[in-house]
């Protein structure tokens, strides 16, 4: 297959691009580069530096033989989103429904999207199901969602075949591809920057949750793990009539906050201080995805997302670069610039 993959330089398009490769597909990405890196793109894959906001270069890419496209870009911060929601409602939502409308008019039917679990907001059980309730608690979630609903309804009047992946919290590296956000938001690259010295402590918001240890208990997958998945999905996207599926992937048990930290801990042998402060708002006691209908259907099954392979590729890819992707250079991509509204990468 030709793929495009539209945030491809950001740490789950890119990673998702080598598994790619890997299984001999032909790859071009499609990123403003406003959070990723063009040195995360592998060599010899074009990139081209657009915004998802521009349908006609979109469409002229995916006229050039495009079989399927797996969707990775948005902007992905929750207290951006409360601050700016028009921000992600024109990003997350109005560039999407550019990048749908590109596609029926090029005749590209296959979509698979990064999707989020925040769809949820705060659930009544866990694990979650696919069919679980769909409350989304910030309008980043919020925006995940309506895209969702975008893609439902292209596929019933478009024939197109779509699927969409749910999960909470990605973790882990490659050798060529790791984390590197500026905002930093995430629990395990925190952590590791104490580990780095980079930091004097890490924060632990409450420790009075009804948990075994009392800190909240959160979902975690390898981005290697995430990134098969959605060469599962874009495959399964090859047949059948159109369609649209939902498909939850997690660990169905999650691992509390205590817990990432202290196998930090033993993964780097650095102290890695932790400073216990108070509740946040809204942090429910554990968030925790089913993926059974995903291992069943698409046959898919993690191999890398026990907590310490996660925190060792994690801290073998930091060690490796410890100024992210700052000092690496890539050259030959095809650039413009970027308009004012932008989709970032994951």
């Amino acid at each position: 297959m030709k793929l495009l993959v539209i945030g491809g330089a950001g740490y789950v398009g890119s990673t998702s691009v080598e598994r790619f490769l890997e299984a001999g597909h032909e790859v071009v990405v499609y990123d403003n580069l406003t959070s990723g890196h063009a040195a995360a793109v592998p060599d010899g894959v074009r990139l081209e530096v657009g915004d998802i906001a521009d349908g006609a270069r979109l469409e002229r890419l995916l006229r050039d033989g495009v079989d399927a496209v797996l969707h990775c870009a948005a902007r992905s911060l929750v207290s951006e989103s409360m601050d700016d929601p028009g921000l992600y409602y024109r990003t997350n939502v109005g560039g999407g429904v550019v990048l749908l409308e590109a596609m029926k008019r090029a005749g590209v039917p296959r979509l698979v999207f990064s999707s989020t679990s925040a769809v949820y907001g705060e659930p009544r059980r866990v694990p979650i199901a696919e069919a679980d309730r769909t409350e989304p608690i910030n309008p980043y979630g919020a925006t995940k969602l309506a895209f969702e609903g975008a893609m439902r309804w292209f596929c019933a009047a478009h024939d197109f075949r779509g699927i969409s992946l749910r999960y909470f919290n990605v973790a882990g590296a490659t050798e060529h591809n790791g984390e590197d956000h500026d905002p930093e938001t995430h629990l395990v690259p925190l952590v590791l920057r104490v580990a780095a010295g980079e930091a004097t402590h890490v924060q632990i918001h409450g420790q009075d949750y009804p948990t075994p240890d009392g800190t909240c208990i959160r979902d975690f997958i390898h981005v290697r793990d995430l990134a098969n998945a959605h060469l599962l999905a874009l495959e399964a996207t090859g047949e059948g009539d159109p369609s649209f599926e939902v498909y939850n992937l997690g660990s169905a048990a999650g691992f509390s906050v205590r817990e990432v930290v202290e196998s930090a801990r033993r993964v780097t042998g650095r102290p890695i201080p932790a400073r216990p402060v108070k509740r946040r708002s809204g942090d429910p006691p554990v968030l925790v995805a089913s993926s059974r209908r995903a291992r069943r259907e698409l046959g898919w099954q993690p191999q890398h997302s026990t907590l310490e392979r996660m925190l060792a590729d994690a801290w073998a890819w930091r060690t490796a670069h410890p100024n992210g992707y700052a000092d690496t250079a890539r050259a030959g991509s095809e650039a413009i610039d970027p308009p004012k509204v932008a989709a970032s990468a994951r």
